[in-house]
């Protein structure tokens, strides 16, 4: 990674003062300091950078500002440092009330997305603020770049193939049990409708599979939409609709980042993670708007719109996750725009019908700044998805509370397991951030990983 960190003396580092607005007497920096300040017009508005001359053309210091609000949230603003630093050895210098995140923001700041030739950020040293678990912030961070890496590479480079081959190095590195149903052996063991969604592309359809920890430990699982590219099916999306969609494996990426994390911090868990990985293509098998979809589960689904496809292949793969009565099954898609409508691209909304479960993912949220907001499981709309000829449609018909009505149909999968929450992220960043810039991004996984550390913790 371009940023990394030193617990080694501050001598011989480059202080970087943190300054509140209208407050640059309080960093200690010299008179000459605060003269330069004034001439360049400097204020210590909220990530205001101001580089300090100092002798024979060195560096001396750095202001940078940062609000006087102490939300968690706030500490983030310090990832764009990692983007506008010259090359360099630096430490932070002022009251750093949240200094593993402070740390962690630094890290996320300097990623870029080089595969194809663009160049990474310049390397960074930071002194460890101190208490920081170097480690832990590597871990968060790695995790993190995996994620945002998956879903920046375009389908042409990620498909199904790609996906697996991505989930089988991850499990390889953590000594993971690994493997993969593909193409007609999805009928074979009864997943019909992750066959059905994937049929139609070049790449088979498949259900990717491994598991890590001790085989009696609490079992945990994760399962993340890997829609690899959506064209919607023959209910075709519209071009500028597509643009994106290179995206909806985005709860793929997330999941597998979380499982990053969550095997890199050997938590005292029986983890299983579950992807159907897919491409929703359009052929002459293509699954069709009025077909009847069987699932694992044995609940007949009418297919009112095959753009929503996301649902399908993730009701196979709860059904599976189900029957093995996991204390927790988590599942995290790109699945609806009207989550989107509703809180924006920034707030992933969850649901989950344990409410000590999501109080302790709502504490987390705020915790560790990784926004996340619980919307309701409002079973007066479940009726919406009613069909007149199978069990349920995949869809509703009034279009209204689209994200909701999402994570109803899904509700008819998950019967045994203890607890179950659902994540409708976006999995993008549309503008640049201090820790991201434009593109893909890992939500709400911070927040998970630091639930199932307090529970499972060792």
């Amino acid at each position: 990674m371009p940023v990394s960190f030193s617990s080694s003396s501050p001598d011989n580092a480059v202080p970087v003062y943190l300054v509140k607005a209208g407050d640059l007497d309080a960093v200690g920096v010299d008179a000459a300091a605060r003269d330069w300040a004034g001439a360049a017009g400097y204020e210590g508005e909220e990530g205001e950078m101001l580089l300090l001359p100092g002798d024979s053309g060195r560096l001396a210091g750095v202001l940078f500002g940062i609000s006087d609000d102490r939300h968690p949230l706030k500490t983030l603003s310090l990832g764009a440092l990692a983007r506008k630093l010259p090359e360099g050895r630096y430490r932070l210098s002022g009251s750093l009330p949240e200094p593993e995140l402070a740390a962690l923001s630094l890290a996320l700041g300097g990623y870029s997305f080089t595969r194809y030739g663009k160049k990474p950020t310049g390397n960074l040293e930071f002194v460890l603020p101190d208490g920081v678990d170097a480690k832990r912030v590597e871990e968060l961070s790695v995790a993190t770049y995996l994620t945002r890496d998956l879903i920046n590479t375009p389908a042409s480079d990620m498909g199904p193939e790609a996906l697996e081959a991505a989930a089988a190095r991850l499990a390889e590195e953590h000594d993971a049990s690994f493997h993969s149903i593909r193409g007609d052996a999805l009928l074979e063991q009864n997943l019909p409708m992750i066959h059905a969604v994937g049929r139609a592309s070049d790449e088979a359809p498949r259900l990717i599979d491994f598991s890590w920890g001790r085989s009696d430990a609490p079992k945990v699982t994760l399962v993340g939409k890997g829609v690899c590219f959506d064209t919607g099916g023959l209910d075709i999306k519209p071009a500028s609709g597509m643009l994106l969609m290179k995206k909806d494996m985005g709860g793929a990426a997330n999941v597998l980042g979380l499982a990053s994390m969550l095997m890199a911090s050997r938590l005292d868990i029986r983890l299983r993670v579950l992807i159907p990985a897919v491409e929703n293509s359009i052929a002459g098998n293509a699954f069709r708007p009025g077909d009847i979809l069987r699932s694992r589960k044995g609940i007949t689904v009418e297919i009112g719109n095959t753009d929503a496809e996301g649902r399908l292949v993730l009701a196979d793969a709860l059904a599976l996750a189900d029957e093995e009565e996991p204390d927790v099954i988590i599942d995290m898609a790109t699945l609806t725009g009207a989550a989107r409508v509703a809180l924006g691209p920034d707030l992933p909304p969850y649901y989950s019908l344990d409410d000590t479960f999501a109080a302790e993912i709502a504490a987390a949220s705020e915790k560790v700044a990784d926004p996340l907001w619980r919307m309701p499981l409002w079973q007066p709309y479940m009726p919406k998805l009613s069909s007149r000829v199978a069990d349920t449609n995949n869809i509703t018909a009034d279009g209204f509370a689209g994200s909701i009505t999402a994570a109803l149909f899904l509700q008819k999968f998950v019967e045994k397991a203890k607890s179950w929450a659902h994540f409708d992220v976006f999995g993008w960043n549309p503008v640049a951030k201090p820790t991201c810039p434009i593109g893909g991004e890992a939500q709400g996984i911070r927040a998970l990983e630091h639930v199932l550390r307090q529970r499972y913790g060792r």
